[in-house]
């Protein structure tokens, strides 16, 4: 088989990447020589979005809040703390801060960096309900992951990291992808939505031993 690389379009915000990055984890494990780049996609870049899908901010966290419950199902540790998020007031997040800093997080220390601070800020999300659009509990989730603060800091005030994000928002416009997750396989097979551990792994496999 021939090397496998993998594009994992992700967004933090996306309540089935939250599912999707564990299993894709456990592919890791199973597969240690398929090499995972993360690549941002936004769901909502801005509050004008919320507005343009859902009438208001406030319509979005509503609407938002109830395909949680579809997200806990397949989530394969049920982690969704949906109860608690309906108690918070503050606005759901959009998706450029938390995408600029995990992008700030690869400038940092490389992809392994990226998945580290994702999983943390959808952890702080999904679990802890905490906005992960303030910068200051983003920080935090930075510093929990062990990178060192103020180099985070200089990629993630830097024009660098968000000049990455915007261009791996356009390469999934080049592959057509409309929603996330999706992974991209070898530049050439989509794979898209959370599957099953098991049909992940033979599509992966499948799609390497296509192009021997």
């Amino acid at each position: 088989m021939n090397k496998i690389t993998i594009e994992f379009f992700n967004d933090v915000i996306c309540s089935f990447c939250f599912p999707m990055s564990y299993r894709m984890r456990q592919v890791q494990k199973v597969m240690p020589e398929v090499e995972i780049r993360h690549r941002s996609f936004a769901l909502a870049r801005s509050e004008e979005e919320y507005k343009a899908m859902f009438g208001s901010r406030a319509a979005a966290k509503e609407e938002i809040v109830t395909h949680w419950e579809q997200a806990n199902r397949i989530d394969d540790l049920h982690r969704f703390n949906i109860d608690g998020m309906k108690k918070t007031d503050f606005p759901f997040p959009t998706s450029m801060k938390p995408l600029r800093a995990c992008k700030a997080a690869f400038l940092t220390a490389g992809d392994d960096a990226y998945w580290d601070v994702f999983d943390a800020l959808q952890k702080a999300f999904f679990v802890d309900n905490r906005n992960i659009e303030d910068e200051e509990i983003i920080g935090e989730c930075v510093k929990d992951c062990g990178l060192d603060l103020e180099v985070w800091k200089s990629h993630y005030n830097s024009d660098v990291a968000l000049e990455a994000v915007e261009k791996e928002l356009e390469l999934a416009k080049s592959y057509e992808i409309r929603s996330v997750p999706c992974l991209v396989v070898n530049g050439t097979h989509p794979i898209s939505g959370v599957l099953p551990l098991d049909q992940i792994l033979r599509m992966i496999r499948e799609a390497g031993s296509t192009q021997e």
